[in-house]
């Protein structure tokens, strides 16, 4: 009898975590589908010392555009259909797949943490904040992401990733703005680099 109720005592407090848990996932799931564009500054910092920062634009389905400021000098434009890596100290100009990218999962209009497609593998929570660590179909290489949300409000603060080499790579984002019209051109890649904003690296 003592062992049943010890037993019913443990479901009892395993079944409201569990509630909780399902509630806050679907919290995020709808944080990010309400997403229609998202603009933000960011820092980059990767497990091995690098460092960079720029400007990030989303535009909903699958369009993305980060601006890295000097002395990085690298653009990210995909426009839903492709993605172009282009060097523009070096010239240089790359394809790439959506797969190859972390915010790829991010940039859907239908997110679904189902536990099929996006798995949950870890799952934290304090007063202030919310991390969700996600594998997912279609990551290509990549290891899975955690997502870093804010949670009054709930905000997108940062993703983190482990990249083919085992380096982790931490993208946080700052001054985010939510549902701003964007133009679409400023997703189509142009040999020569025009920022859409004219971002300059903070001093």
């Amino acid at each position: 009898m003592k062992y049943a109720l010890i037993l019913l005592t443990g479901l009892l407090l395993v079944a409201p975590a569990k509630a909780q848990n399902a509630e806050n996932i679907s919290k995020i799931e709808a944080y990010l589908n309400n997403i229609k564009t998202l603009e933000a500054d960011f820092v980059q910092m990767s497990s091995n010392g690098g460092t960079a920062e720029g400007r990030l634009f989303i535009k909903k389905p699958n369009k993305i555009r980060m601006e890295y400021a000097a002395p990085v000098n690298v653009l990210i434009a995909g426009d839903g259909n492709f993605i172009v890596y282009n060097d523009t100290e070096l010239g240089q100009v790359t394809h790439i797949d959506y797969d190859d990218i972390p915010a790829s999962l991010i940039l859907a209009n239908d997110i679904k943490i189902d536990g099929k497609q996006i798995k949950v593998m870890d799952f934290y929570q304090d007063s202030g904040t919310t991390s969700i660590t996600l594998d997912y179909a279609g990551k290509g290489e990549l290891g899975p992401i955690t997502l870093v949300f804010s949670n009054n409000p709930m905000e997108l603060k940062q993703w983190r990733i482990v990249d083919p080499q085992s380096v982790e790579v931490a993208v946080s984002l700052y001054d985010i703005q939510k549902d701003r019209p964007l133009d679409d051109k400023i997703f189509k890649f142009q040999e020569k680099k025009v920022p859409a904003k004219g971002y300059k690296k903070k001093k």
